[in-house]
């Protein structure tokens, strides 16, 4: 193997430039770094000590302190769970006089709500009820029925007593006769002759047609009301029924 003896010398002197180079530029400055980093955390550690042993100062201080507290401590304690019952009593009570208040609401609210289902109820079944009349007359004989109630309504005049009628058949005493659709001349006629003998006079009669009433004939007069008719029935049935609902 042949040295080529001038390129290792060349490379001999590069290494040595090299090496001075890392020497003056490079660890010099990387010691005084190192070397000032070190100073300053030797005098943190000292600050360090100092101030931890103020800290010893302080805490033995405040040992001292805590000791002279314990009694004072135990009065504050035995102050602080006396209010706290007191708090606490009050506490209870007003939320007993609440929860009362909400029960004694809760109470009016069910009671409400229980009336209105009630009155609801009743509603319906007055609706239903009226419904169920219509369609019953819908299949009735018109003239067959008109004639029933027109004897109910002089049957329930002639239960009055003789004098009561006669008061109420005096000149110039005005009837209305209501009934649920309008009356053809000869209906008209028959009511009249009919309550005529009942009355024992000629009282004047105005007919008036009310389809409220689904069937029947009522009397309506300043001194009298015979209220006959479906409408009427169903409203007594109503009542006695809401009234057995009550109790």
């Amino acid at each position: 193997m042949r040295i080529d003896w001038w390129t290792l010398g060349i490379q001999t002197v590069n290494v040595l430039i090299l090496v001075w180079l890392l020497a003056r530029f490079f660890w010099r400055p990387l010691a005084a770094m190192i070397e000032t980093r070190r100073k300053a955390a030797a005098g943190a550690l000292a600050e360090a000590e100092a101030e931890r042993g103020k800290a010893r100062a302080a805490l033995a201080e405040i040992e001292k302190t805590r000791a002279g507290f314990a009694e004072e401590r135990g009065r504050m304690v035995a102050e602080a769970q006396a209010a706290a019952e007191k708090i606490r009593a009050d506490v209870l009570a007003k939320a007993e006089a609440e929860a009362g208040a909400l029960r004694n609401r809760a109470r009016a609210e069910i009671a409400q709500e229980e009336e209105a289902s009630r009155a609801s109820w009743a509603e319906h079944a007055s609706r239903l009820a009226v419904d169920i009349a219509r369609r019953l007359v819908s299949r009735l004989d018109d003239k067959a029925l008109r004639e029933a109630f027109l004897d109910s309504l002089v049957a329930e005049i002639g239960r009055l007593s003789d004098h009561a009628r006669h008061n109420l058949a005096r000149d110039g005493a005005t009837f209305q006769a209501v009934s649920a659709s309008p009356l053809d001349d000869e209906d008209r006629e028959r009511v009249r002759t009919r309550l005529a003998e009942v009355l024992g006079g000629n009282p004047r009669l105005d007919f008036t047609a009310d389809p409220k009433l689904i069937a029947g004939l009522e009397l309506h007069g300043s001194h009298i009301l015979v209220t006959n008719s479906w409408r009427a029935d169903l409203d007594r049935i109503l009542t006695e029924l809401s009234h057995d609902v009550r109790d």
